[in-house]
């Protein structure tokens, strides 16, 4: 494989943690998981959105930040694999659909001040799932802080996504989840791994399985 650093992304109830998991597994990588269930803001967050989002959001922005200085300060990049479940740049994204004007307008000032001190993945993974799926995978998954998420604003997440992804020259593999299943089907994960053995331009490239 070609890339040291590959991260997973999508939206709410795509499959990011579990695909990242069985990356992890096939390559003896180093695994990188978003620790949301310490973020004590996300259930209130849920209950009243207004109050609770730029705490939710700094908090979120931080512990990624952390978590990602850490972890790639302590691998060799030449050597160790690296599988994330999630971008930095999501902090952002996620803190654009929250917050109002001035408090994102705060916020994307700490942001830039933090996100050029590390290193940005190879390689995006990103699963686009439809809004039916992303429900019923929230359903099984069963947090129950999440089972009031409506289907409004998982659409604002993934425009937001579709929007970053255009305008950023990132080296995107785009995978339709809407009949794909990495852990049941084990056909859609060895199809995937072959993907993984080529060597892709920036841009965005669609991955049929």
């Amino acid at each position: 494989m070609h890339y040291r650093f590959i991260t997973v992304e999508g939206n709410i109830g795509a499959g990011k943690t579990t695909l990242a998991n069985m990356l992890a597994t096939h390559f003896s990588a180093k695994l990188i998981l978003e620790e949301f269930a310490d973020n004590p803001f996300l259930p209130l967050f849920y209950e009243r959105p207004q109050q609770y989002a730029f705490p939710l959001e700094l908090f979120f922005m931080a512990e990624r930040y952390k978590q990602l200085k850490e972890m790639l300060q302590s691998q060799d990049l030449f050597s160790d694999v690296i599988i994330s479940d999630y971008l930095f740049i999501k902090s952002l994204l996620f803190a654009k659909i929250n917050l109002p004007e001035e408090e994102y307008s705060l916020y994307q000032k700490l942001f830039d001040i933090i996100n050029p001190q590390l290193v940005q993945p190879e390689l995006l993974i990103f699963l686009n799932a439809p809004v039916t799926k992303l429900q019923e995978n929230i359903r099984h998954r069963n947090r129950s802080y999440e089972q009031q998420i409506p289907d409004e604003y998982l659409l604002n997440v993934h425009d937001m996504y579709m929007q970053y992804i255009k305008q950023h020259p990132v080296r995107t593999l785009m995978i339709d989840t809407t009949k794909v299943d990495f852990l049941r089907q084990p056909e859609d994960f060895d199809h995937l791994l072959l993907a993984l053995e080529k060597e892709y331009e920036p841009g965005v490239h669609y991955l049929k399985l």
